[in-house]
């Protein structure tokens, strides 16, 4: 459930900053298919690559984590 919760704020400022899911990954040095479980919620993102991620969209790890 957490990582349902992740993955549909991760998508949905990647969407918003103007990425494809296959530029961010490639900013991000991951494939797409890594990307793509995150968003999908099947997999939870490390917390280096939440770092990676925040800093990438250019917004705080606060801003992208899940509200209660």
């Amino acid at each position: 459930m957490e990582a349902e919760k992740w993955g549909r704020r991760i998508r949905a400022y990647r969407k918003l900053k103007g990425y494809t899911q296959e530029g961010f990954s490639k900013e991000l040095g991951v494939s797409v298919s890594i990307l793509g479980e995150i968003e999908r919620g099947n997999r939870l993102p490390t917390e280096e690559l939440l770092v990676r991620i925040a800093h990438s969209l250019k917004i705080s790890i606060e801003d992208l984590a899940p509200k209660e």
